[in-house]
């Protein structure tokens, strides 16, 4: 039986669920248009070290235990308190990102790179303490890898979201196969769903405040990736 809290986000869920099927607004459409004429602007090295940060990113993620911290949750949580703790790490992650966000984008096109990879970190720890606080055990390598597809959902073109999406809804019986991941299709479904935000960020004169904005709209769509998808993986629908 679901208490009255839990009836409320299901519904929140199922209607962000229905959201994955729609077609993509003509502003983003006329955004990738722009943000690919951008990327031809961009150094190919700029590039390279992008594909390295996500690289080394995903190879963290499945191997180590760097993005892990342990999160203190009592085992009777209650679903409600365990999504006010989440809400309570995604203010406490958003504020760091904007920060670093503007830091890196005052400093012009080389230090604005290394919010890329600083960035990325701060996302994977987000992800981590989420799946914790929902009560999983984020050192079995199947729940990084499930950790890793809502990643991918939360930052994938609307093509490759519904993919993955498949794959997220049916987990019980996908996890088996997911033995390793395609880094390469990630990192650059990744780069496609950031590069417009992101490489203004490098522009000068106008990169702290768009580092600042970038961020903090990035952790929040991950949040609600991240938050709808265990809501649907835990609550009876």
């Amino acid at each position: 039986m679901l208490t009255a809290y839990e009836e409320t986000v299901l519904k929140e869920a199922k209607r962000w669920e229905k959201s994955l099927s729609k077609r993509a607004s003509l502003l983003q459409r006329s955004s990738k248009r722009l943000q690919t004429k951008i990327n031809h602007k961009i150094p190919e090295r700029i590039h390279r070290i992008v594909t390295e940060s996500i690289r080394k990113m995903i190879e963290l993620a499945l191997t180590s235990s760097d993005y892990i911290d342990q999160v203190e949750i009592s085992p009777e949580a209650s679903f409600r308190e365990r999504e006010e703790m989440v809400h309570k790490r995604l203010k406490k992650y958003k504020r760091t990102a904007a920060m670093e966000g503007a830091g890196t984008g005052a400093g012009g096109l080389w230090l604005g790179m290394a919010d890329f990879p600083l960035l990325l970190s701060i996302k994977m720890k987000f992800l981590f303490d989420v799946g914790q606080i929902y009560g999983y055990d984020v050192r079995d390598y199947r729940e990084r890898m499930y950790i890793l597809h809502v990643f991918m959902l939360a930052f994938s073109s609307d093509k490759k979201q519904k993919e993955v999406w498949q794959i997220i809804c049916n987990w019980e019986g996908e996890q088996e196969k997911w033995k390793e991941v395609n880094w390469k299709s990630l990192q650059l479904e990744y780069r496609d769903a950031i590069d417009f935000a992101k490489m203004l960020q490098l522009l000068p004169g106008i990169g702290a405040v768009v580092g600042a904005v970038a961020n903090t709209r990035l952790l929040e769509q991950l949040g609600e990736t991240a938050m709808n998808c265990y809501r649907l993986r835990l609550l009876p629908n």
